[in-house]
């Protein structure tokens, strides 16, 4: 049987979207310095494959942080206007944490079967070796904590 250590509930988190970004590590780089020095505190990224010298990047912050992150992004669109904004508000980060998942298959589709087993609204997905985070509406967050406890119960 597959194990995990724990399942964290994290509440009120905002999803930020940067569509259309420089390609760049440049860019990359420049929106966390100014994020960090407003005092925004990032938690999950993403970054989507580049098409052609444009891409993606998406992150989270604490939906109490989103009016600071504005300021910052406002500043980034004045020099790139291209740039496209998309929020989502009022969601909830689930971590599954486990050192075991360094060395067992499979432990991603589980929970990503429990997820789909309650239709849970996805937002966004990140990964480590020993971690799994997903990104949900606050109305699928407690159904899709209680399928992911179950299929490792």
């Amino acid at each position: 049987m597959k194990t995990i250590q724990s399942i964290r509930l994290t509440e009120d988190v905002t999803l930020v979207v940067l569509s259309n970004t420089p390609a760049d590590i440049r860019f990359v780089s420049r929106v966390f310095d100014e994020l960090s020095q407003a005092g925004v505190n990032v938690d999950m990224i993403s970054q989507s494959p580049a098409v052609g010298d444009r891409g993606n990047i998406s992150f989270t912050i604490s939906g109490e942080q989103l009016t600071p992150a504005l300021m910052v992004i406002a500043r980034l669109r004045e020099t790139d206007p291209a740039i496209q904004l998309s929020i989502s508000s009022d969601n909830c980060k689930i971590a599954v944490l486990g050192e075991e998942m360094r060395h067992l298959p499979g432990v991603a589709a589980d929970v990503f079967r429990a997820a789909a087993a309650v239709r849970a609204d996805l937002r966004l997905i990140t990964t480590s070796e020993v971690d799994i985070s997903l990104l949900v509406t606050k109305a699928d967050a407690a159904e899709t904590v209680a399928a992911i406890e179950k299929a490792f119960a």
